[in-house]
Formats: C-alpha cells, sequence, structure tokens
C-alpha cells in the first residue's frame, strides 16, 4: 500500500518541480523591472518560490499602499459574521453619527458599508488631488463625511481612500478597539502580519493605505483567500467580495468589496493593487495560485504601463505552474 501510494504520487512531484523551475525561470528575468522589489508565489498549500530585487528580500516590510483596501474588506467581513454589522447594507450614519456634519445632505441616510467598500459611496474622491488637502484636515472622519455627494449612493464608482478609511471609522466604533487590533485578533492567518500603519489624528488606522508589511504576508493574505477563508475569512463573504459591483474608473475592470476583477492568461483573477505596483494576486479554481508583488511605492505604476507589466508577470508564472 505504501508502495503505491509513492507510485502515484511521483507524476505529481516530478511536475510541481518542473513548474517550480520553470517559475525561478519566470522571476530571474522579473529582475529587469528596475521598480520591482520581491516576489512570493503559493499554490497547492505552500510557498512554490519567493525572490528579492535590488538589494530588497520577501520578508522585509513595505509600503502595500492601497493593495491594504482588500485587508480592510477582510475585516467588515468578519465583522458581519460576527454581528457587528447588519451586512453589506449596514448604514454609516448609524455608526458614525457623532461625525456627521451638523445639516448633513439627506442621501447620507442611504449610504451603506457596501457603498464604501466598493467605491461606489457617492462622496467626493478624497484620493488623487484631493488627497493631500484631506490628510492635512483637523478629522479625516468628519472631513470625508462633509464631502460633497457628486452622485447618488451605488452611483459610479468614484475610488476613494476616504471611503476605505471610514470602514476603519466604522470597524473602531463597533470592535471597541483599533482596527490594528481587530486586524491581530481576526486575522490569525499563519505568516501574516501588519508591521507598521499610519492613523489620523484621532488615532484611527487609515483605511486602505499606508500600511506596511512583508511579500511574504501579503503572500499568506492571498492564499488565504484562495483557500476558501483558511477557517478566518467567511467563505461567503469572499464569494461576496468576488460579486463585480461596478466598474474601475482606471481601467474598466469590474471592482467588487475591495477586489478588482479580471482574468489574466485565460484564467480568472481576483487582485489588489496599490500605487507603485503592490499586488495581489488571487487565482480561484480547482488548482488556486497566489501571487504576492511589492515595488517602490513612490514611483507610479498606471499611466506609465508598469501595472500591465506586472500583470504580464503575473500571467507567465501562472502558466509555468
Amino acid at each position: 500500500m505504501q508502495r503505491r501510494s509513492l507510485i502515484l504520487s511521483a507524476p505529481f512531484l516530478i511536475l510541481a518541480a518542473r513548474g517550480a523551475r520553470a517559475a525561478t525561470q519566470v522571476l530571474d528575468r522579473a529582475g529587469s523591472m528596475a521598480q520591482l522589489r520581491a516576489i512570493a508565489v503559493w499554490q497547492g498549500g505552500a510557498e512554490v518560490t519567493a525572490r528579492g530585487y535590488g538589494g530588497f528580500a520577501p520578508d522585509r516590510p513595505t509600503n502595500i499602499k492601497s493593495a491594504s483596501k482588500s485587508v480592510i474588506s477582510a475585516l467588515a467581513g468578519i465583522a458581519i459574521a460576527k454581528g457587528l454589522f447588519s451586512g453589506p447594507d449596514q448604514k454609516v450614519a448609524e455608526v458614525l453619527a457623532r461625525d456627521l456634519p451638523s445639516d448633513p445632505d439627506p442621501r447620507m441616510d442611504e449610504l451603506t458599508l457596501g457603498h464604501l467598500l466598493s467605491m461606489q459611496a457617492g462622496l467626493q474622491r478624497q484620493s488623487g488631488p484631493n488627497y493631500g488637502r484631506w490628510v492635512s484636515s483637523s478629522n479625516w472622519v468628519r472631513a470625508a463625511l462633509a464631502a460633497p455627494f457628486e452622485t447618488d449612493p451605488g452611483g459610479r464608482m468614484l475610488y476613494s481612500t476616504a471611503s476605505s478609511h471610514l470602514v476603519s471609522a466604522m470597524l473602531t466604533k463597533v470592535g471597541g478597539k483599533s482596527a490594528l487590533a481587530l486586524a491581530r485578533d481576526w486575522l490569525k492567518i499563519p505568516g501574516f502580519a501588519i508591521t507598521a500603519w499610519e492613523q489620523d489624528p484621532q488615532g484611527i488606522y487609515l483605511g486602505g493605505n499606508q500600511m506596511a508589511m512583508s511579500t511574504r504576508s501579503l503572500l499568506a493574505f492571498g492564499a488565504a483567500y484562495a483557500l476558501g477563508g483558511r477557517g478566518v475569512i467567511p467563505p461567503e463573504w469572499i464569494s461576496a467580495s468576488w460579486q463585480p459591483r461596478t466598474r474601475s474608473i482606471f481601467n474598466g475592470e469590474q471592482y467588487g468589496y475591495g477586489w478588482f476583477i479580471s482574468r489574466i492568461a485565460g484564467r480568472e483573477v481576483r487582485y489588489g493593487w496599490g500605487y507603485g505596483g503592490q499586488m495581489i494576486y488571487v487565482f480561484p479554481g480547482d488548482e488556486p495560485v497566489a501571487i504576492a508583488m511589492t515595488s517602490d511605492p513612490d514611483q507610479p505604476s498606471a499611466r506609465t504601463g508598469y501595472r500591465q507589466e506586472l500583470h504580464g508577470l503575473a500571467g507567465e508564472l501562472v502558466q509555468s505552474l
């Protein structure tokens, strides 16, 4: 019986070894990408390969920028499972009543947690040209809630880090502790750790930006999603997060709750993307794959075409496996 088991496993072991070698060749070529800092790849329940570039290593913490919006989404899903939020339909005004403007727009009563997570709040964007002014305000939560509505809640995507920050504020309120403390309590994923995270003037951790972790930590987070939540993230929340809610204003791709929804190398993919090229890819299916990539957080990635290069690199890695 033991011999039969060994014989049956041999083809799998041979294929796995070939895949690892092919992935290594892809990582060798990736060294020509000047912005790239590190890559880590997961498949079949374990890390397949990892590589650092330019003096960086997969275990070195870096700012994952807006890829942290996927982490905030996971915390929101866990809070729903714990009964702290009623669901994606949780009204923002009910939780953040003390931070509302004195005479709020009537549409504020329609604004929900789901709208914030899908970037459909309708409030003026506090990313891009408005970001600096917003983070210079004395109260980021109140400034975000006081922004004018440009569309009705549930309308077109208005990508804004302020929306994710409101989720962080809501988590802090209902959870009775900081978003960082909640993440450490709730996201007990092997290999996952947040090493630093910026706070606003009131001590609320910045939802959706300025979060530091290693490339391997980001990979562990993606692998948990690839494994159906790993007993930590509710599977039903993963499914809800990966349902198309709107389309990206940047590239026309679909967007769910903190995740972009697309196809790469002929496979469905869900990915988180941070400024500069901080990426977490999850390729679902019978043979799921997770890939984490971190890059120089001070260089652009969208308008330069670098993000598309990273997509291409992810596609090569998936095909090699």
